[in-house]
Parts: structure tokens; C-alpha cells; sequence
């Protein structure tokens, strides 16, 4: 008996969320220029001409995963942190809970963070940009939580950019490690914190 007009649908929906999820984590492993088509199908484990039935391109494959990467749900909750009154230092003990029970737990957050930064490292003009997630809008949440803690000086002194990029710099650290290894020792808030915190 021949699938309904829905259940073809739900077939197509179905492949395409698997290319892209099992795509993403690829991506974050090998980058945009150490991916190649052939490699993620046999990754996936289905042809090459499965992948272009869904995406034109690899680029268009990637910029697909760039709006799954692009991670609105912790940028809202972030906007929300910086806007609480509350001290910083608060705020950064609640960002970073959040942040390392997040790696912790999911794989596509850890796959998430480490696509993000390589996109930064790369500065492939076609895919990297000042409008990438973690190059803005989370470092400069960031930034300015660092920032009201110099005021109330429980953080460090100097640029708060760059201190935010030395806090997202270890939590890229710990995503790869949740990549790449199947046994290691998750950092703790309090360590995470060191990058920023007097004292």
C-alpha cells in the first residue's frame, strides 16, 4: 500500500532534520573547509545525491546549520541575566551553571559553541562575520556583566572583551573536550569563573 501525501512528508522532514543534525556535529568536528559532501554522507551513511536533494550546496548546508548554531534561546537568556539586579558576580555564577550543564548534557550545545568559534578562527569571509553569535551578542552580554563587575570590583581589571573572550576561549576548550573525548572531567563553575573573578 502506497505511503499517504503526510507520511512522505514526514519521511522528507525526518531526513533533512537528521542531515542537519548529524551535519552540525560534522561541521563543528572538521570545520567548513575540512568537510567535504563525500566524507559527511558516508558520515551520515547515506549518498552524496541525498544531501543535494535537500541542500543545493555545502554552503547551503551550512548556513542552514549556522540558524540551528545560531543559538536565540541562550542569547534571550542572556539578555535576561544582564538586565537582572542582581551583582555580577552573581550573574556570572549563573551564566556559567548554565553554560557547563548545558555542555554536559547536550552535545549539539557543545557542537554549537565549537562551530561558532571556529567560524571566528577561520575568517572565511563567506561564512564568518561580526554578526556570528558568539562573536557579538553573547560576548558582549558577557562584556557587559564583566564590565558591571569592575565597577563593583569583583572582576579583573582591563578590557572586557577580551576577558569575555577568555571566558567563552576555556568553555570552547571544554566543548571540544565533549567532542572529541569520551572521558574527561568537566570543569567546574568556580574554575570557569577564574577567567574573570578577583581573587
Amino acid at each position: 500500500m502506497p505511503k499517504s501525501k503526510e507520511r512522505c512528508q514526514e519521511i522528507r522532514e525526518e531526513m533533512r532534520n537528521t542531515i542537519l543534525q548529524k551535519s552540525l556535529l560534522y561541521f563543528a568536528r572538521n570545520g567548513f573547509a575540512g568537510t567535504k559532501i563525500s566524507d559527511l554522507s558516508k558520515n551520515i551513511g547515506i549518498g552524496q545525491g541525498t544531501i543535494y536533494i535537500y541542500f543545493e550546496s555545502k554552503e547551503n548546508l551550512f548556513q542552514e546549520i549556522l540558524k540551528i548554531a545560531d543559538s536565540n534561546e541562550m542569547l534571550r537568556e542572556m539578555k535576561l541575566l544582564v538586565s537582572m539586579p542582581i551583582s555580577a558576580k552573581k550573574k556570572l555564577h549563573m551564566l556559567s551553571e548554565t553554560v557547563l550543564n548545558r555542555l554536559e548534557e547536550d552535545e549539539t550545545f557543545a557542537a554549537m559553541i565549537a562551530l561558532n568559534t571556529q567560524m571566528l578562527l577561520e575568517k572565511n569571509e563567506a561564512y564568518s562575520s561580526e554578526e556570528t553569535t558568539y562573536q557579538t551578542e553573547l560576548y558582549n552580554c558577557t562584556s557587559q556583566i564583566i564590565e558591571q563587575g569592575q565597577k563593583e570590583k569583583s572582576m579583573v581589571g582591563g578590557s572586557s572583551i577580551k576577558l569575555a573572550d577568555y571566558y567563552w576561549g576555556v568553555v570552547y576548550l571544554y566543548s571540544l573536550k565533549r567532542l572529541f573525548t569520551s572521558e574527561y572531567e568537566m570543569i567546574s563553575a568556580a574554575d570557569l569563573e577564574r577567567t574573570v573573578l578577583k581573587g
